[in-house]
């Protein structure tokens, strides 16, 4: 019989929040994290905006000799990581750390770093590359520093799946823990890509909003003038918990992770199939896994990405799933704030249902002042609302075709 998984802590670093409590204030209040890159000369790109980490020093959470050591997206991981933890009062000294593990979703990884080493090989040579440019780079050195730090000796490995990456490693740790390989694993997603050679890269395949005179109202998930989307940067990670484990030791318990599929499209490295039937097959996969049906839920957070393809094709593949009840779904898309944070998109997204059902709110989608036709369903425009949500669905897609999807439950 498979075990069932609670939600048990919460950690994120987003911009619009250096934690869980002020990245949901900010997100119920519609507060934009988007403004004009400042990091790095962007003159030469289409797109000169994003959503960054404000006001971040890693010299406040890290031996300064030890931050150097990491890339950008490991600090954020960390300190997501650190919240969450704390978060479900895991002592670390009082618990088998062989049944602890941590599963990471990481798209891109270390780009700055790569970037930086790159340009030094170019301009000195290889004798001027650091011996920690690899260690610093790889996509699964950030769950490597979680474990190390806290002792957590269980399964332990990172997952790219491009933007479904947070939810394939979420999905994924909720299988090892049902089929007991663990009794609790941190698992989300950590970005660090707002770069000169990421955002360039996006820039060539015309994927970026370019409404760089105004900021806040680039990122438009579902609106009719929508351009693209917005990168951004950060890290959100749920401590996932076995049940009876987690009430062994009194944890307070947030929410159930109750379902999770995963399907490709097969069809194209970037684009969407058209009816978004890949994503409407992961969504009905999750609620099958959930033992529920599609009318169960009452709340979608959307992938959402302000893109013209994704929000259209996302919009069909929830007709495909829900039929009629799809028109009385809330839907909301997080990224209308925090911009595309990749990787870690997803984390954030969990984060946010696991908010909805605890308190009853549904955060605003903003910046959907001109309704799309092919977009015709509830996206909770532009002001916050309350409702009741006993069933979450967080929708993931990512370039290469991959779908996923997660259903959270209220726990009871």
């Amino acid at each position: 019989m498979k075990r069932r998984v609670v939600i048990t802590g919460m950690g994120a670093l987003t911009p619009v929040g250096h934690n869980v409590a002020e990245t949901w204030n900010n997100l119920v209040n519609g507060v934009s994290g988007v403004d004009t890159i400042t990091s790095f000369d962007t003159s030469a790109l289409s797109a000169k905006i994003a959503a960054q980490i404000k006001d971040f020093h890693p010299e406040e959470h890290f031996d300064l000799k030890e931050a150097r050591k990491m890339d950008s997206f490991t600090h954020f991981a960390m300190v997501a990581a650190r919240e969450a933890v704390k978060d479900a009062g895991i002592d670390s000294a009082r618990q088998d750390g062989r049944r602890v593990g941590v599963i990471t979703g990481v798209g891109i990884g270390g780009i700055y770093t790569f970037e930086e080493e790159t340009i030094k090989n170019h301009l000195q040579g290889p004798r001027r590359i650091s011996p920690f440019f690899i260690p610093k780079m790889i996509s699964n050195i950030a769950a490597a520093h979680i474990a190390i730090e806290h002792g957590f000796k269980g399964p332990n490995f990172s997952i790219a799946s491009a933007c479904a990456s947070a939810n394939h490693a979420i999905g994924t740790a909720f299988r090892a823990i049902q089929y007991g390989d663990a009794d609790i694993i941190i698992s989300g997603g950590a970005e660090a890509g707002v770069t000169a050679l990421s955002v360039g890269g996006f820039c060539a395949l015309r994927a970026l909003s370019t409404r760089n005179d105004d900021p806040k109202g680039a990122s438009r998930p579902f609106d009719a003038g929508r351009d693209g989307f917005v990168m951004s940067e950060g890290a959100a990670f749920l401590v996932l918990e076995e049940l009876e484990h987690a009430k062994a030791r009194g944890a307070t318990i947030y929410a159930e992770l109750a379902g999770y599929a995963a399907t490709d499209d097969a069809f194209h490295i970037t684009a969407p199939l058209d009816d978004g039937s890949g994503s409407a097959e992961a969504m009905l996969g999750a609620i099958a896994d959930a033992g529920i049906s599609p009318a169960d839920i009452q709340y979608v957070n959307a992938h959402g990405t302000s893109t013209p393809l994704n929000d259209k094709g996302e919009t069909y593949s929830l007709k495909s799933c829900f039929g009629d009840h799809a028109y009385k779904l809330k839907i909301n898309s997080t990224k209308s704030m925090v911009g595309h944070m990749l990787g870690a998109a997803a984390g954030i997204e969990a984060i946010v249902c696991v908010k909805t059902i605890e308190t009853g709110i549904l955060h605003p989608t903003i910046n959907l002042s001109q309704p799309d036709p092919d977009c015709d369903l509830d996206y909770v425009p532009n002001t916050a609302q309350n409702h009741e949500v006993i069933y979450a669905l967080s929708n993931s897609l990512g370039f290469g075709g991959h779908n996923s999807a997660l259903v959270i439950k209220k726990y009871i």
